[in-house]
């Protein structure tokens, strides 16, 4: 079908061409009419290439009968009133079907009231006012644009005046009234359409200007008599109007093309990691906005690639969802840009591409999900440590540790209320009980300072590192600025540099050891090194082990460079807020 209708606008464009050389004279010349034929074919053609490849989409349709209208239109400069009066007439069609065309891309449809009001008024206004014209044109002299009268079959009477005043009406309400609106709303729709919306609606930026130049050289060539910008506006509306057809077939093959490229997307995700397949399928789908959600059937909900959750929108104007399914059960969603409710089939394409790597990528997204709630666990474990030692250093300092020194004092003043006349063997308990005592005080202030040292809390980490440097057997230095941190991090810190200098005291036959902490690009950095032997482990078991453990729990990492004979260098990086 679509041959016979090419073969057909071609016999067409001849007779176009014909009639306007034979017929029009002076008014035209070659040039002129083979670019006015140009101009119907281009529509014919680029129309008849769009309803073959989108045979579903109305636009192509559309764009053959503009083609037909437009070549047709020039048979009404024949000399024979029956088609002088049939497309006079009919002769406007071919313009309200290009804006029809225009408004229902790339859907097909015109879904807007205010386009649909738009569409129904172009052709309510090239139907009524060339009809009107010949109700009361009685060849008395020629019509615009017509070098000589023609004869109307439709005369009713013959009123001058009435039919130049509904010829200037005419270019007033359409190219005037209706072109103004036309681009108004063609603007609107660009500006109300998403980034992705805006590169598919790149064609109608093409119409507005082609119907924008018409709509000028109409109005100057009606109310100005200016050959010279007649002419120079006529071939500018020319390549305007030769270019849209080429811009609305472009937009409409787009998807088309891209459909095509799914075969290299295949080949792109086998290659891609779980992280970058949001990146590919956005890239095929030509969306920057693409969400992919995976279905994790243990936890019931979709979730990113990194597990987290995913909350899945509305399907709406602003949104559109898209399910994927594999053997029957949910697999991933993809959360897209509602123009490509246009493009199912690419959409469809996209996703079959896609779905053995996402099976693969929700997989991944559930070790993932999986290792942050451990992580999460840790945190909350080594959280509620921190808090347990903090609550048990608190209790021993305003509990045991009060009530054994006022004992303490009760026994010196028992004894000094005693004076001499007690037995020397009481006044010998009473003192040793005493010294005992103040012994039990220091130990336990020993025991409490090593669980959670009140220094920490009180003064923060630097503070706390020197009072640690101060009770070690060896010379200790500490670099540490005075800046408080979070408390979790302070804590973590300190028991990390603890430890590491517990050990440099019992095994690493040291003379001096260092203590520095940094704060940089939101981490803290807890650095301890000595001079001693080396050849220290943070292996399973030992107590570097286990920081390693309780840092990492921070989100951090413990790091211990120990080589025999250089010593050892015990690194912990903590990320923190500052």
């Amino acid at each position: 079908m679509q041959v016979f209708l090419a073969a057909a606008g071609i016999v067409l464009g001849v007779f176009a061409y014909q009639a306007q050389v034979d017929n029009l004279g002076p008014h035209t010349t070659p040039a002129r009419s083979l670019a006015i034929v140009a101009v119907g074919l281009s529509f014919l053609l680029a129309g008849l290439i769009a309803w073959s490849r989108r045979p579903g989409n109305r636009v192509g349709p559309l764009m053959v009968a503009a083609g037909f209208a437009l070549l047709f239109r020039q048979l009404r400069y024949n000399e024979e009133a029956v088609l002088f009066t049939a497309f006079y007439g009919l002769g406007g069609l071919g313009y309200a079907l290009v804006g029809h065309a225009v408004l229902a891309y790339p859907s097909g449809h015109v879904t807007d009231r205010h386009e649909r009001a738009l569409v129904r008024a172009g052709y309510a206004a090239v139907l009524a006012f060339p009809l009107a014209v010949l109700f009361f044109y009685d060849a008395g002299r020629p019509l615009r644009d017509f070098p000589a009268p023609r004869e109307s079959l439709l005369l009713l009477v013959g009123v001058d005046g009435a039919v130049d005043a509904l010829q200037k009406a005419f270019v007033v309400v359409f190219y005037g009234v209706i072109a103004s609106l036309f681009v108004a709303l063609i603007i609107r729709r660009l500006v109300r359409a998403t980034p992705r919306g805006r590169a598919i609606l790149a064609p109608l930026l093409v119409s507005a200007i082609a119907l924008a130049l018409r709509a000028v050289y109409e109005c100057v060539s009606t109310f100005v008599d200016q050959p010279f910008a007649n002419d120079y506006l006529f071939w500018w509306q020319i390549g305007g109007f030769i270019a849209l057809p080429l811009a609305l077939l472009a937009g409409l093959l787009r998807a088309r093309l891209a459909r095509v490229q799914v075969g290299e997307l295949v080949v792109h995700l086998e290659q891609t990691p779980v992280e970058g397949i949001r990146d590919e399928l956005a890239d095929a789908l030509r969306d920057p906005t693409l969400q992919v959600g995976l279905w994790l059937p243990e936890r019931r909900e979709y979730v990113n690639a990194s597990g987290g959750t995913l909350a899945i929108p509305k399907d709406n104007e602003s949104h559109a969802v898209t399910r994927i399914e594999h053997e029957g059960e949910p697999l991933a969603v993809l959360v897209h840009d509602p123009t490509l409710r246009d493009e199912p089939k690419l959409v469809e394409a996209v996703a079959a591409a896609a779905r053995l790597t996402l099976v693969n990528a929700r997989l991944h997204a559930e070790v993932r999900a999986q290792l942050e709630t451990v992580k999460e666990s840790r945190t909350r474990l080594a959280t509620a440590a921190d808090d347990e030692r903090r609550r048990i250093e608190r209790d021993l300092h305003d509990g045991a540790q009060q009530r054994l020194v006022a004992l303490a004092l009760e026994l010196r003043s028992a004894q000094k209320a005693l004076g001499e006349t007690t037995d020397p063997e009481i006044d010998r308990l009473l003192a040793s009980t005493a010294d005992e005592l103040h012994v039990a005080v220091e130990e336990l202030r020993a025991l409490a300072h090593g669980i959670h040292p009140g220094t920490l809390t009180q003064a923060g980490l630097a503070s706390a590192l020197q009072g640690l440097a101060a009770r070690m057997p060896l010379p200790v230095s500490v670099e540490a600025a005075p800046e408080r941190l979070p408390p979790d991090v302070e804590a973590t810190a300190y028991f990390v540099a603890s430890e590491a200098l517990t050990n440099v005291a019992k095994h690493s036959h040291a003379s001096k050891a260092a203590v520095r902490a940094t704060h940089e690009d939101g981490t803290l950095v807890i650095e301890i090194s000595d001079d001693g032997i080396g050849g220290a482990m943070a292996s399973a078991g030992s107590g570097l082990h286990g920081l390693a453990d309780r840092v990492e729990a921070r989100g951090g990492r413990l790091s211990v460079v120990s080589e025999p004979g250089a010593g050892t260098q015990v690194v912990g990086e903590i990320p923190c807020a500052s």
